[in-house]
């Protein structure tokens, strides 16, 4: 009798399991071939050699990461965060107040609120870089309105530099930081606000006491998105940098594009790849991060 229990519950036990795996087969075989087997060369290849035409020697070495404590290559790294940063915290600054308006806006104006955000995905962002080419540069339309109203008598240089770069990402990543914090925003209690408003509290304690902790997981969420992906934007800065800013993705293009160095710049990619993986780790403990209930 309890032979025969167990064998039901091996069978069943066996049946879900099998279950299980063909639910999730498709999305494992996705994962295994576009980015595990990718991701996997790209280490092999960041350990081998180059050949003296551009081919890759499977020949294991270190070189190409000893070759990365270069104070060239230091600073690019160090300028390519700084730069990231700068984008995350001004995508945050201007962000936060337009979904704040945007969450608390009247329902008839919120769709066509959400739409202006989302419009931009709707253009290809190479389109959209020529775009702020055009507004920016020295005959361009911000420089021809101020030199028509005698605002300025010289051309302003707004093109290939580190200012270009900024507003470039930050147009480019803008969208990612305001929908998280849209989404945040939009599910706050509002009943917390009330209490704290018949409790006495201003609108600026308000705010920082009871709305920011509460949202911090859209902003924890948003910032992530618009980082990570800052790192890698190598048409950004080769279009609107020039030759005069270099960061990790412009090198990385370089490496295996233009010198054909593919073993360095697979490195590179390495370095990159476990920077972000320390960013997402350090922002999932960072508390409240998950959701409101941990401030709560």
């Amino acid at each position: 009798m309890k032979s025969n229990k167990s064998s039901n519950f091996i069978t069943k036990y066996l049946s879900s399991i099998s279950k299980y795996l063909a639910t999730i087969m498709p999305a494992l075989l996705w994962m295994v071939i576009f980015f595990v087997i990718p991701l996997l060369f790209i280490v092999v290849v960041s350990f081998s050699t180059r050949g003296d035409v551009g081919n890759i020697v499977y020949k294991f070495t270190l070189q190409n990461y000893i070759k990365l404590l270069n104070p060239l290559y230091i600073n690019i790294f160090f300028k390519s965060i700084l730069i990231a940063l700068y984008t995350t915290v001004l995508c945050l600054l201007i962000g936060y107040p337009f979904a704040f308006i945007i969450a608390n806006s009247n329902k008839k104006f919120k769709p066509l609120l959400l739409l202006l955000i989302i419009l931009p995905f709707w253009t290809n962002s190479l389109v959209r870089t020529y775009a702020m080419i055009v507004l920016l540069r020295t005959e361009g339309i911000i420089n021809t309105l101020l030199l028509h109203f005698h605002i300025i008598n010289v051309p302003l240089n707004l093109m290939y530099n580190n200012f270009a770069v900024m507003i470039g990402m930050l147009y480019m990543m803008f969208p990612f930081m305001v929908l998280p914090l849209y989404t945040s925003i939009e599910k706050l209690d509002k009943r917390i606000l009330d209490a704290a408003s018949d409790l006495g509290a201003g609108p600026i304690s308000r705010f920082l006491k009871i709305t920011l902790p509460l949202t911090k997981g859209g902003i924890v969420s948003g910032s992530i998105l618009v980082f990570i992906p800052t790192l890698g934007l190598f048409f950004v800065t080769d279009l609107m940098g020039g030759s005069k800013v270099i960061l990790m993705s412009n090198l990385i293009k370089n490496q295996f594009l233009t010198a054909r160095d593919w073993p360095f710049g697979s490195a590179i990619s390495v370095i990159l790849i476990l920077i972000m993986i320390s960013v997402i780790l350090f922002s999932s403990r960072v508390p409240g991060a998950k959701g409101t209930k941990e401030v709560l």
